[in-house]
């Protein structure tokens, strides 16, 4: 099914190298064409070196080895291509890299043949504005956040959705998530979490000084803003699943909406709430 593979793995790591050349030589096996990320140019003797995005142009099937941070980077740049993404979670949790190392030869071979379970999972964008001036611009899978960056005290903002006003808050930030970042660090600041199937997003706000307030799930297709309250002093910091993206300041405005949409694809025995069970230790 499918015919062109490319690799996607974490850099400097051995058990990573590990895992890699056994992949290489189970798919070369099997005479299928594969094609390395030029980020891994060393860690294999393959001449088929290609950028992240050529893999998304050329290949049917992107196979990630590493953690979810791996999968997260490869999923912010291939959200433009038509390409189905596999995960070999080397990691810690692996959410999204769910398939085991150790099970790569008996669940490949099922997905090679067409037999998997496929899923839609959207990214959401951010664009800043500076004096009504487009500034800078970021996606992300997991989630957007807004928070204070160096400064002692809490950060001012104000949320309209959909272009109705919303509240005004000081608070350490405010996490944007995606149905896919509610396990993340929206997860961590008392978010609920969301079926990946659903869409919505998730407005939670980092220790917010009232008490009353409580995280927000709105409609995946909503526009959002938010912008720095002009008696803000000092900067503030705007991330993509985890990575500094844009400095803030005072009166800078941030619009947040449904991006592109990536496929994730698991062996059919993937179960969602087993891997829930499995990574947050329920009973």
């Amino acid at each position: 099914m499918f015919k062109n593979i490319g690799i996607i793995a974490k850099q400097n790591s051995k058990k990573v190298s590990k895992c890699l050349q056994v992949l290489v030589d189970f798919l070369l096996k099997r005479q299928i064409n594969i094609l390395i990320d030029a980020s891994n140019a060393t860690d294999t003797e393959l001449s088929n070196i290609v950028t992240t995005v050529e893999l998304g142009q050329r290949c049917d099937l992107i196979i990630v080895i590493g953690g979810d941070g791996t999968l997260l980077k490869a999923a912010r740049l291939l959200a433009e291509e038509n390409v189905y993404l596999l995960g070999i979670n080397l990691g810690r949790l692996g959410f999204l890299t769910d398939l085991s190392p150790t099970e790569v030869d008996k669940h490949l071979i099922q997905i090679l043949n067409g037999a998997f379970i496929k899923e839609k999972r959207f990214l959401i964008e951010a664009k800043i504005y500076r004096n009504e001036n487009f500034l800078s611009s970021c996606n992300a899978l997991n989630d957007i956040i807004i928070y204070r960056c160096n400064i002692p005290h809490m950060l001012s903002f104000e949320t309209t959705i959909d272009g109705h006003f919303v509240n005004r808050q000081r608070a350490d930030g405010l996490i944007i998530s995606t149905p896919t970042g509610s396990t993340a660090y929206a997860l961590s600041a008392g978010g609920p979490i969301i079926h990946p199937s659903l869409n919505a997003l998730v407005l939670v706000t980092i220790c917010p000084h009232t008490l009353s307030n409580r995280p927000l799930v709105i409609d995946g297709n909503s526009n959002l803003q938010v912008a720095i309250c002009d008696e803000q002093i000092g900067k503030a910091q705007l991330s993509n699943d985890g990575l500094s993206c844009q400095e803030l300041i005072s009166g800078d405005s941030i619009l947040i909406k449904k991006h592109k949409h990536i496929t994730l694809i698991h062996p059919q025995t993937h179960d969602h709430y087993a891997t829930l069970r499995a990574k947050l230790a329920w009973s």
